[in-house]
């Protein structure tokens, strides 16, 4: 029923108290947009707001969000809106929420131009006309110019709450977030229209916040949504510089949300809209809205030492899982553990193989001190479930007592699909936990407080526009990657698999984290900045970017910011390349082969990501993996310290070998002779073993070679003698080549039982 406004009957004369609810369902004419915020044609109010089959999302359209504030304390004013309404009934929201429309005096259309200067005196006028309809304010109470545009959002819900999962009705809208602050509750008549609105509530930060966690309380879903992103953790914090500078306002981007899950649905039977590459239910934050740049399978084929690798690893000689000893099943509760077992396959599948090949005596111990962190990061992840960043800091520091302390405790409403379940079953964990060791309780409970201690401190830091800098960067990555590496270190140590000194190399410990947690913020950037909380250093971005943006580098359609992109990225890959040297000295310090794997394997796989994301414009476009099947080849080349030099050399190697061609290439990137540096720094320290295992990996080549120069000469060679001859040529330069090659490697690990039985 999409038509044109002129087909409409005229607005200009609207009057709200002379209309129904059905009346202005009829005769309201929005503003319908492309997913651009261009306007693109119209449509009833009722034709907008209907979920059907044919349009399971209903129109997008264009609307508006008003909070008003109380200068003198800061109140923000709520509005319950009226059980009459058709959409969203009964349910308490910010203090003025409706639409733009076509035809109306003053105008209440908007473009391109007004959004890009900040004014959008249309919706102003829209936000003006409504306060009076739905409260009575009095226009000239609150003006155009009183009004602060902040920022769009788009979003969609289905109205499920009110009229189950095959509602009719729905919103799908582009809000314009405004701002407007009055010198007190008296300077504006408040007369609540009866068919709009039920009730009015002035209200500080902490009584929303205790209203959000009262159950019996419905909220819209575009409140929630604009209330965890951005009210109550900068905005309304921060009401005067909000109100006064230009800080907040972003008229560039649109944020796109998709609703709580109970509010999937409706009668077209709606799902993810921005999760279209991946399950929403599976994971937290931006996970599926962008794409993964995977290579094809042909391309993946043609990669020969690679396929076998597969086969090899999946099929013929997987990693051992030692869950089924003697010792694990008759320490641990049987049920518990099993949960345990699953629930880390689900939501950590390549971590889970890693940790059931370690030793039976402290296989466990690692997969609580993972799933424990893991339950801890679900938490801090959750950028919904919780009413206020107080709340949250509040759950992240008490973590520890209460999970760890408490057998029966769970926590429901937070986070996604497996993380969401590790929660709610949280006290299967904890009587695993209660059989461990007492030391490594005492090394878990102390790494989980540490760590719930720094997420606390950044969590209401505005990670918008990631970190300030390379300080902070450190100092975050250290909260949730190194501590890490320290607990594993003292883990190791408590064993007795490793010496107990281990337990006390705290530094190498950090950077050996802080390696692999830079890896994925390089490799996770676009992600990051889609859900709002990222971490590339602005002390680094901002001298790449010329709009002042950490988003410009997404702009596939400048030449320009391309190119500051790859700038900026190669300078964070050779930053993270410069703390290679302490994870190398860390993993020599290792004795037992388990150990040594465990760590080994996410050290090569992240050298390995580093060069794919190295002058790779894929980063900005979407999330850059390397092949399963180059992720199989490194798993089974980490038995060794040799094999991880080989590696590394070889990672290193290529990526220099890209600055060097860059720059000859006529590339003026400012971190080359840094990165080169850093590479040559890698290569220096792992040349030697490296050479000795590709001898070694040469073995069979030669022997392939030496086999088929044989059987040609004998075949082809009709004077057998001259054959014979021919024969021990290949055999007096072949046997050297391959005796040469058979001096293997030596190392110095040793496998758990023999340590054990040392």
């Amino acid at each position: 029923r999409r038509q044109e406004a002129s087909n409409k009957m005229a607005t200009a004369t609207w009057n709200g108290t002379a209309m129904t609810q059905k009346d202005m369902m009829e005769k309201d004419t929005v503003l319908v947009l492309d997913d651009k915020d261009n306007v693109i044609g119209s449509e009833s109010k009722r034709g907008s707001h209907e979920f059907t089959p044919a349009t399971p999302h209903a129109v997008l359209h264009r609307a508006f969000s008003v909070f008003l504030f109380d200068k003198e304390t800061g109140d923000l004013l709520l509005q319950k809106r009226a059980s009459t309404k058709i959409t969203f009934p009964n349910v308490w929201t910010n203090t003025c929420c409706s639409h733009p429309l076509h035809g109306m005096e003053p105008p209440e259309v908007d473009g391109p131009e007004d959004v890009a200067a900040g004014t959008v005196v249309g919706v102003k006028n829209a936000a003006i006309r409504k306060l009076h309809h739905e409260l009575g304010i009095v226009p000239g109470q609150v003006t155009v110019s009183d009004f602060k545009f902040l920022t769009r959002l788009h979003y969609w819900a289905a109205d499920t709450v009110t009229h189950g999962k095959d509602s009719p009705w729905g919103e799908h809208e582009i809000d314009y977030v405004l701002f407007a602050v009055v010198p007190n509750k008296n300077a504006i008549t408040l007369k609540p229209h009866p068919d709009e609105v039920d009730e009015i509530k002035w209200v500080s930060q902490q009584k929303l916040a205790q209203m959000m966690a009262d159950p019996q309380l419905l909220f819209s879903p575009w409140f929630r949504i604009i209330c965890k992103k951005w009210l109550t953790n900068t905005w309304w914090k921060d009401l005067n510089e909000t109100m006064n500078t230009d800080k907040y306002c972003d008229y560039v981007n649109i944020y796109e949300f998709d609703p709580p899950a109970e509010h999937f649905g409706g009668s077209g039977n709606a799902g993810p809209l921005f999760q279209v590459n991946g399950n929403a239910m599976k994971k937290q934050g931006a996970y599926g809205k962008i794409p993964t740049h995977k290579e094809s399978t042909l391309q993946q084929l043609v990669h020969l030492d690679e396929v076998v690798s597969a086969i090899t690893l999946l099929y013929i000689k997987p990693l051992r899982s030692n869950l089924t000893t003697t010792f694990i099943q008759t320490t641990f509760p049987r049920e518990e553990l099993e949960f345990c077992d699953a629930i880390l396959g689900k939501v950590s599948r390549s971590f889970a193989a890693v940790i059931r090949q370690l030793p039976p005596t402290m296989l466990v111990d690692i997969m609580i001190f993972y799933l424990v962190l893991r339950a801890l990061d679900t938490i801090e992840d959750d950028t919904t479930a919780f009413a206020s960043n107080d709340i949250k800091v509040k759950h992240l520091l008490s973590f520890h007592k209460n999970a760890l302390a408490n057998p029966e405790w769970t926590m429901d409403g937070v986070g996604e699909g497996d993380e969401k379940l590790l929660l709610q079953e949280f006290k299967k964990c904890h009587a695993v936990f209660s059989a461990l060791q007492p030391q490594s309780r005492r090394v878990i409970c102390d790494i989980t407080q540490r760590m719930a201690t720094g997420m606390a401190e950044f969590v209401d830091k505005d990670l918008g526009q990631g970190t300030v800098d390379i300080p902070q960067y450190n100092r975050y990555c250290h909260f949730v990657a190194g501590l890490v590496g320290e607990g594993l270190s003292r883990l190791f140590a408590t064993s007795g698999l490793e010496q107990a000194s281990f337990g006390r190399e705290l530094h190498l410990s950090d950077q050996m984290g802080l390696f692999l947690q830079k890896t994925n913020i390089i490799r996770d950037y676009l992600e990051d900045y889609v859900d709002g909380r990222a971490f590339w250093p602005q002390s680094v971005w901002k001298k790449y970017s010329k709009s002042g943006d950490l988003g410009y580098f997404a702009n596939a359609e400048d030449p320009k910011a391309q190119v500051a992109a790859l700038y900026c990225l190669n300078e964070l890959v050779t930053d993270a390349l410069e703390l290679v040297p302490d994870c190398l000295a860390y993993m020599s310090k290792l004795q037992c082969e388990e150990i040594f794997r465990f760590c080994a394997i996410p050290q090569v796989m992240a050298i390995a990501t580093l060069d794919k994301c190295f002058a790779n414009p894929d980063v900005f476009t979407g999330v850059v993996k390397i092949r399963k099947g180059l992720s199989c080849k490194l798993i089974a080349r980490t038995n060794t310290m040799a094999e991880v030099h080989e590696t590394f050399y070889s990672f290193a190697h290529h990526i220099k070998k890209t600055a060097e061609a860059e720059r000859k290439g006529g590339v003026e990137d400012p971190s080359h002779d840094r990165t080169i540096r850093a590479c040559e720094s890698i290569m220096e320290l792992t040349a030697s073993q490296a050479a000795q295992q590709r001898t070694w990996n040469a073995i069979p080549k030669i022997l392939a070679v030496v086999g088929v120069s044989s059987l040609v000469a004998w075949q082809c060679i009709s004077d057998k003698e001259k054959a014979k001859s021919v024969l021990r040529a290949v055999a007096l330069v072949g046997l050297p080549l391959v005796y040469k090659s058979c001096r293997k490697p030596v190392s110095n690990l040793k496998s758990a039982d023999a340590i054990l039985k040392s």
